[in-house]
């Protein structure tokens, strides 16, 4: 897996003060995207034991909230399988820290739809993981900069925490309406 870029200090893309991966790879290819270098596989850096280390280093100072992973596309597949570590470690390592990630993929129609895309054999592991999921592809006929982390209206931010216990897709409640 490689990755564009490792933010230390990011609060744009979720709650508080966060650690920010940008992986490479990204297959939907939205129009408008903020970050079309991302879409190829190999662009930026290998993530390495380095990469992880220095995620660990920054996520251990106290006003860090959180991690946050977005791309490119984390839900490929072929960064699934090593986002996958990452986030288990993070849940066991700092339990207090959360965990959002942004897809341009939807949660039902995606990534829980069986011979989808973007569901492999640790989908629904690293799905456990995740705090605050934000879904759905950049439409820029339904641009918005008023909306909060996200860019068009179609997109969503989800509670994961409270959709697994609900049973349904539930919005983060969280956000400003």
């Amino acid at each position: 897996m490689y990755y564009g870029e490792l933010k230390k200090c990011d609060i744009a893309n979720g709650t508080g003060v966060r650690v920010t991966l940008f992986v490479s790879g990204c297959t939907n290819h939205c129009e408008g995207c903020f970050q079309p270098q991302t879409w190829d596989f190999c662009y930026g850096r290998p993530y390495t034991a380095d990469t992880e280390a220095e995620i660990f280093g920054e996520l251990d100072k106290s006003y860090v909230n959180g991690l946050t992973v977005l791309g490119g596309e984390p839900f490929e597949p072929e960064n699934q399988r090593e986002l996958v570590h990452l986030l288990r470690k993070v849940k066991e390592r700092r339990p207090g820290k959360t965990i959002w990630v942004f897809t341009g993929f939807t949660l039902d129609g995606e990534l829980l739809a069986d011979g989808s895309h973007p569901r492999c054999e640790v989908t629904d592991e690293m799905l456990s993981y995740i705090d605050v999921l934000v879904d759905g592809r950049f439409i820029p006929a339904q641009k918005d900069i008023s909306l909060q982390f996200r860019g068009s209206r179609n997109q969503r931010v989800i509670d994961m925490n409270r959709t697994r216990e609900m049973g349904q897709i539930t919005i983060w409640d969280q956000l400003r309406r």
